[in-house]
């Protein structure tokens, strides 16, 4: 591996507690001869004095707009609006190759300032299976609280928490009504979680995954209590609801909960709310008679920030020690330019520090 400079950034969102790297692999990566810059955060879930401790140097929050031009900034969620230019190459989530809104505004930001985006939803093996994900704990959480709203123990404002306490109030409690659970796309890693939760809560759901999909039957969709949407699209598929299903005579769906929240792509499986919903108010009821619940967080991880974060961290530290502008990494760099292509934003340019 050539000589690397990673710089973890402070996250700008402030319900994000995770982070992608945690200090014990922090440790590995300097071990393993990389210079890891670590911003101090006061949301991260690790205190800074266990990276500082793990042989990482410490800078302010929001400094890596300023970090050597060579450095690889490293995060999770959203950039800040400032700078209009983005020079550095960075590592995190960008949400921009689907059409998404703001996405034209993003790639056009690296454009301007002769930067790349290494998409980590596109850190991909070479059969297109992702290297590193949140899934398992979006699937989880997504369901967590789909069976907390339904039985009505979900209270607002969301704050982190632990598996073993989220686990003790998830638990079937004397006087709490059957139901019947849905998870679609219930064989990937949200699925997975997602079924894992409503074992927990003590509910056998029905799972449905491409088989299933293929010729969804809407009114067995629609005779489920709860549903949990934890497909990732990566190519359009018709809609598993639309606008007038809502109001089909007889629905029995209470609960939605869309893990996915491809809300503004042309991927949306689920195009029946134009906005998430947030930490502060988890919930937005779509109808009212009978009700109709939506529950669509994009950061549902962060909830049980201590877990995600080893379980990612883990998975995304042995690519990181192989970073490079081939295999992987290779892939994001494509899918970037590919991106920047459609926008017409494409310069032929390597970004610097390669």
């Amino acid at each position: 591996m050539t000589e690397l400079h990673l710089w973890l950034r402070h996250e700008a969102r402030t319900t994000e507690r995770r982070t992608p790297i945690v200090p014990d692999d922090a440790r590995r990566l300097v071990g393993n001869g990389v210079e890891l810059t670590v911003e101090e955060s006061p949301q991260r879930v690790f205190p800074i004095e266990e990276f500082e401790a793990a042989g990482c140097r410490v800078a302010p929050a929001g400094s890596w707009v300023t970090a050597p031009r060579d450095a690889v900034v490293l995060g999770l969620k959203e950039l800040p609006q400032d700078p209009a230019a983005l020079t550095h190459r960075h590592i995190f989530f960008g949400h921009a190759y689907k059409n998404q809104p703001g996405a034209a505004e993003l790639l056009g930001r690296f454009a301007t300032g002769g930067g790349a985006l290494f998409d980590l939803e596109y850190l991909v093996d070479d059969t297109g299976r992702r290297l590193a994900a949140f899934g398992f704990w979006a699937g989880y959480l997504g369901a967590a609280l789909a069976v907390l709203r339904h039985r009505d123990r979900l209270r607002a404002p969301l704050a982190p928490t632990t598996k073993g306490d989220l686990d003790e109030t998830l638990k079937p409690a004397a006087g709490d009504a059957e139901f019947a659970g849905l998870v679609i796309g219930a064989l990937g890693r949200s699925g997975r979680g997602a079924r894992t939760a409503f074992a927990t809560a003590g509910v056998d759901p029905t799972c449905w995954d491409l088989a299933e999909t293929r010729h969804l039957d809407r009114p067995a969709l629609l005779r489920h209590d709860v549903m949990v949407n934890a497909v990732l699209a990566t190519s359009p598929v018709p809609p598993f609801l639309h606008e007038q299903d809502l109001d089909t005579p007889g629905r029995r769906l209470r609960t939605l909960c869309d893990v996915t929240c491809d809300v503004g792509s042309p991927l949306n499986v689920l195009p029946v709310y134009d906005d998430t919903t947030s930490w502060d108010e988890p919930v937005r009821r779509l109808r009212d008679d009978p009700p109709l619940d939506l529950i669509a967080i994009d950061n549902l991880p962060s909830l049980l920030p201590l877990e995600s974060s080893a379980d990612f961290s883990a998975a995304l530290l042995p690519h990181l020690l192989d970073f490079g502008v081939s295999g992987p990494w290779g892939r994001c760099l494509d899918r970037f330019r590919d991106a920047s292509r459609a926008h017409g934003l494409d310069k032929e340019e390597e970004p610097h520090g390669h």
